[in-house]
């Protein structure tokens, strides 16, 4: 009866504090939108906070690999995607160098990551196996998904400038696109810290 209002009680208050965590981000899109003048841009609270996560997330996935040999090869590799990814939300900085330049960096990220991955390779996928078994996994695909492909259709262009007709507001557009992909990629933040600090350890297969 202990070890089970215990459980509950550290499920409740996990979900309290994703919670709150969520109406914080909301809080930056609402500075933005009604404080900042609809400045939903590339330097904006939101996106500030969207490339933090990123880089937070891959940082903790390099530390991690660098402290757990056997889960190093698969660490190493989500921690590549998403400095891949972070690299892609900070191409207008890459653009800076010359257009499209993101696209080399993210390059160089990769073949660094899987080159180091290869290094091990009987433990990439056992490791990969043992990812996909935790219980976080779930979250992490939908946030994966969220990101990745809900937000970009949900962004289309064409969809919102129907809608709006001769009122179309870009800004709009913009707030609901980098909202959505705000909420996936606190969902990934989440799912990190259940991989990596949660109660349930994740372990390859024999």
């Amino acid at each position: 009866m202990h070890s089970d209002l215990l459980f509950i009680r550290n499920r409740a208050l996990a979900f309290l504090g994703c919670g709150a965590y969520l109406c914080a981000m909301m809080g930056l899109v609402f500075i933005d939108v009604r404080w900042m003048n609809d400045a939903v841009h590339e330097t904006s609270f939101t996106e500030v906070a969207q490339e933090g996560m990123l880089l937070l997330i891959a940082l903790l996935y390099f530390a991690r690999a660098w402290r757990q040999a056997p889960l190093r090869p698969l660490y190493v590799l989500v921690g590549g995607f998403f400095s891949c990814m972070l690299i892609r939300e900070l191409d207008f900085l890459f653009d800076e160098i010359v257009h499209g330049s993101w696209v080399w960096f993210a390059l160089a990220i990769t073949l660094l990551c899987v080159g180091t991955a290869l290094r091990q390779p009987r433990r990439i996928l056992s490791g990969l196996a043992a990812y996909l078994r935790h219980p976080g996994w779930g979250m992490m695909c939908a946030g994966m998904l969220t990101t990745l492909i809900f937000s970009r259709l949900f962004g289309q262009h064409e969809l919102w400038q129907h809608l709006m007709l001769d009122g179309y507001n870009r800004t709009v557009k913009n707030m609901a696109e980098e909202g959505c992909e705000l909420l996936g990629y606190s969902l990934c933040l989440f799912s990190t810290c259940r991989y990596l600090f949660g109660a349930g350890k994740l372990t390859p297969a024999a």
